[in-house]
């Protein structure tokens, strides 16, 4: 059993089978790819693992507890954090503030924008904020309007702010989408950084194939809302299924 099982999903949209007959498990500590190209169902799925879609038929399992239905914050505290493909942060707001968000939240419940300057321990989450963006290289943009950060440094604070919830899960939908390579790699060598220093489960939805490769214990291959190959990546690898479902070639 692994820590996220997902049986038998299915979800149609009208006359659209986006979902069929999904099965998943994905072991913890591991690092997951879900790959397939376009319209094969990867988002879809990606919503029904955080709970934002409720399939037709099938169960979605998180250390032995259903996420369907779950409200947002519900799904944090079960120790599931989501990394979307546009990066999620507070632009108004600086880069220390926006660290400072989820500490406050995982102590107070809840994210209350301008809570943090009325509470007494607010010299501690500075202190963990900062400490967090020294562990991310990020410690001299502390100060910098977070809205002028080039689109790694913000995938990265997204990163970090989802590390601060101290999730066992972390989902990440296309975090390379729209990056130079030099980012790209930026990204791939801080998920790994996190792979080695932490108890963390990564499932990762990407197009690059160089990320997948990189990063990936597990593959599994989508195809029209169906899995065609679930294996390690040296055996996804010109796998006669796989070029089939990309490239429309037959072995």
């Amino acid at each position: 059993m692994g820590i996220l099982e997902v049986k038998d999903v299915n979800k149609r949209f009208g006359g659209l089978q986006a979902l069929g007959d999904v099965n998943l498990s994905v072991a913890e500590n591991s690092c997951h790819a879900i790959i397939g190209p376009n319209g094969a169902g990867k988002s879809t799925l990606l919503n029904c693992l955080v709970g934002k879609l409720i399939p037709d038929t099938g169960s979605v399992m998180f250390d032995g507890q259903s996420v369907l239905g779950r409200k947002p914050y519900e799904i944090n505290q079960m120790g599931i954090s989501r990394v979307f493909q546009t990066p999620e942060i507070f632009g108004d707001l600086s880069v220390l503030e926006n660290m400072m968000i989820p500490i406050f939240a995982k102590r107070d419940g809840a994210f209350r924008m301008h809570a943090v300057e009325d509470t007494a321990n607010e010299k501690e989450i500075v202190e963990q904020a900062e400490n967090m963006l020294e562990s991310l290289s990020m410690g001299d943009k502390r100060h910098m309007h977070s809205a002028s950060m080039s689109r790694g440094d913000k995938r990265r604070l997204e990163i970090g702010m989802c590390l601060a919830q101290e999730p066992r899960l972390l989902l990440l939908d296309e975090p390379t989408a729209g990056m130079a390579r030099a980012d790209t790699n930026n990204t791939i060598d801080l998920l790994k950084q996190i792979k080695d220093e932490r108890d963390i489960t990564i499932a990762i939805i990407e197009h690059d194939m160089h990320v997948v490769f990189s990063l990936a214990e597990r593959i599994t291959v989508l195809a029209q809302g169906t899995p065609l190959v679930e294996d390690t990546p040296d055996k996804i690898k010109g796998h006669p299924k796989v070029r089939e479902a990309y490239l429309g070639e037959t072995a």
